[in-house]
């Protein structure tokens, strides 16, 4: 008894010894899968075939389709040597450009280009509508063939396309001397941890985040800018930004022609922006209570000492957005009413249905990212990243191939794409409680999430809303940004705009192409279901940038003179200039 009892106080060495073992092997088929899980795989693959194997109604109408869709090539065949502009068997998908160049309209390639895009068609339902597999094993599995299925494209390889070959022919064979020195360079520069090519024409300070402004407050997690004004007098609510901490913040500051920052100021705003620390393995246990408190909240402390406002219009942009709706919450629940308004952009709060993402989130794939970032106390942005390039590996993976390393062609570098390569670290602590209690429990929409120990709720929040979905978002699709609708009784006034998660938001008016749809919903309104919302929503051509700027004056004050840069006085001096130190971290 004595010794049973001894043994359950001081526990088994083992124990640790087992879990350090345990968690050091997960993190080392981690590395080497760049955080996809072998395990999940296998069990999406075999939920697929064995259900798909004792379904012979499925398998009947599955070879039905095949032999209809080789009917449909050969009619084709037939009808296109009879008439060379017959039309098609089957068109690409709106979204897929890999056969727009009219040489996949001669023959052979064009019987190519038909039979790859039937086969993708079969495969698609294939993999789906499988009685018995479950529905995140069945996008595993059409996800993971579509994969496959691009890899294998005829625009691939050398013998299959014809706008390869007459690149070739045209140039004598040098784009391929040009495509093999781009792989070079690019394969130096991923060896000595070199910034991508082209990146170093878009250095923050200089080229992009430019906007003037100083640091008026830093803690160990953020630093926090605020924007010289450029108008004679300013709104006396000032605008706080709270950007994700997965990449830079300057996203909304890049160039001076699309810096959102440079247009608010122009508009009569006062505005400041976080600028987030790039964490290292000291900071592992940075948890998400740690960015609320030393981000937004802080942040708001700091902005009501230097401009003396009663009230703060706060902005969050994808997961400072995620971040912004739980501070606001915990602040709706402790009778804190200083927020004049929120504004969300490209930013769920409701994970049920979070796109194609949610595909690299479940158990397995936790277990594993987890216990990678466990062993070196963050996630690097490089880990993430080929996930994200998996979403679209037709634009972001094969077409750079192609383009790159076999037609020569190097993309120019514009400032967006250097943002995008300015990576970040997500620190252990945080980055796991992010993907465990809001993506894959949903917490905060369950109303189970707790902030200082008690829940919180965001239909406890009223201020008005201001919230921005994209339409080609693969990171927040805007069905899910859209269900803020069921959370909050709030006035929200919902925009879908063109572009995706990046470039729907750096949306500048006058930029060309951009339209956007805007619906107001009143405060305590019934709620209408995203697609029919689509229909009902009034269209508008330009930048929702100007929309917002209207809403934000209509819910402010009349304009006064801009307050001070800082408040020495009261303990918030002017720092250093913009951009700051934490933006330059690598």
């Amino acid at each position: 008894m004595t010794t049973t009892v001894a043994t359950k106080t001081m526990g088994d060495p083992l124990d640790g010894i087992g879990e350090t073992l345990d968690r050091a092997a997960a993190a080392t088929i981690a590395q080497a899968t760049h955080g996809l899980s072998p395990g999940t795989l296998a069990q999406g693959w075999f939920d697929w075939a064995f259900h798909l194997a004792v379904a012979p109604g499925k398998q009947l109408q599955l070879g039905a389709k095949l032999a209809r869709k080789y009917t449909r090539l050969l009619d084709y065949a037939v009808r296109r040597a009879q008439d060379p502009q017959a039309a098609p068997a089957i068109e690409p998908l709106p979204q897929d450009r890999r056969f727009a160049d009219p040489a996949w309209r001669e023959a052979p390639f064009d019987l190519l280009a038909q039979g790859f895009l039937l086969n993708q068609q079969w495969w698609s339902a294939a993999t789906t509508g499988v009685r018995g597999v479950s529905r995140h094993h069945e996008e595993m599995v059409e996800f993971a063939t579509r994969q496959i299925l691009d890899m294998a494209a005829p625009t691939n390889f050398l013998a299959t396309n014809p706008v390869l070959q007459r690149r070739i022919l045209e140039t004598g064979g040098q784009c391929l001397v040009d495509g093999m020195r781009n792989l070079i360079e690019d394969v130096q520069q991923l060896v000595r941890g070199q910034p991508a090519a082209g990146r170093e024409r878009f250095r923050p300070g200089h080229e992009v985040a430019v906007t003037p402004g100083k640091i008026v407050f830093r803690n160990a997690l953020a630093e926090l800018i605020q924007y010289v004004p450029t108008t004679e007098t300013v709104r006396p609510e000032p605008i706080l930004i709270v950007p994700a901490w997965i990449m830079k913040y300057y996203i909304l500051d890049l160039s001076p022609e699309n810096s959102l920052v440079r247009w608010l100021t122009g508009q009569g705003f006062t505005v400041f922006m976080l600028s987030w620390h790039n964490p290292d393995g000291a900071d592992r246990n940075l948890d998400m209570d740690a960015y609320r408190r030393m981000g937004p909240m802080a942040a708001l402390d700091a902005i009501q000492a230097i401009t003396g406002a009663e009230k703060v219009h706060a902005a969050g942009y994808c997961l400072g957005g995620t971040l912004l709706s739980i501070a606001a919450a915990a602040m709706a629940r402790d009778g804190d009413t200083r927020l004049a308004s929120i504004s969300l952009f490209a930013a769920q709060t409701e994970f049920t249905e979070p796109g194609e993402l949610g595909m690299f989130i479940d158990e397995g794939q936790l277990n594993l990212l987890e216990n990678m970032m466990w062993s070196q106390g963050f996630l690097d942005s490089s880990q993430m990243g080929g996930a994200f390039q998996l979403l679209r590996s037709n634009d972001l993976v094969w077409s750079r191939v192609l383009g790159t390393y076999l037609m020569g062609e190097r993309e120019p570098v514009n400032d967006l794409m250097a943002w995008n390569a300015d990576g970040t670290r997500m620190p252990y602590a945080m980055h796991t409680e992010y993907l465990r209690r809001l993506f894959l429990d949903d917490e905060l929409a369950r109303g189970k999430y707790c902030v200082d120990g008690r829940m919180v709720t965001l239909a406890a929040v009223h201020a008005p809303m201001f919230v921005v979905g994209t339409e080609r978002d693969h990171v927040a699709p805007w069905r899910s940004v859209h269900k803020i609708h069921l959370l909050s009784p709030a006035e929200i006034c919902f925009v879908l705009t063109s572009g995706g998660h990046n470039a729907g938001i750096v949306s500048e008016p006058g930029h060309k192409g951009r339209h956007y749809r805007m619906r107001t919903r009143p405060q305590d309104g019934g709620y209408v279901e995203p697609d029919a919302w689509e229909g009902m929503a009034e269209p508008h051509t330009g930048s929702w940038w100007t929309a917002w700027g209207e809403w934000l004056a209509a819910r402010s004050g009349a304009p006064v003179p801009p307050p001070p840069l800082g408040a020495a006085d009261k303990g918030f001096p002017a720092l250093a200039d913009a951009p700051g130190a934490y933006v330059l971290e690598q």
